[in-house]
């Protein structure tokens, strides 16, 4: 897998982000790069408790 590292370094996780900007965050990375990261389990258990599905 590749990484985009110019639209990466664009959008970097937010200082002190909350967990609706780390979700965003996650989402539209999930979204828009070939680069996967794995989610955080802390982060996805959240996530599907809001009913956030991740392909």
């Amino acid at each position: 897998m590749k990484l985009n590292k110019d639209r990466y370094m664009e959008h970097k996780m937010p200082k002190n982000a909350t967990v609706d900007q780390r979700i965003a965050w996650h989402l539209e990375h999930f979204k828009n790069c070939q680069f996967r990261i794995d989610i955080p389990a802390k982060l996805r258990v959240e996530m599907e408790k809001r009913g956030i599905k991740i392909k």
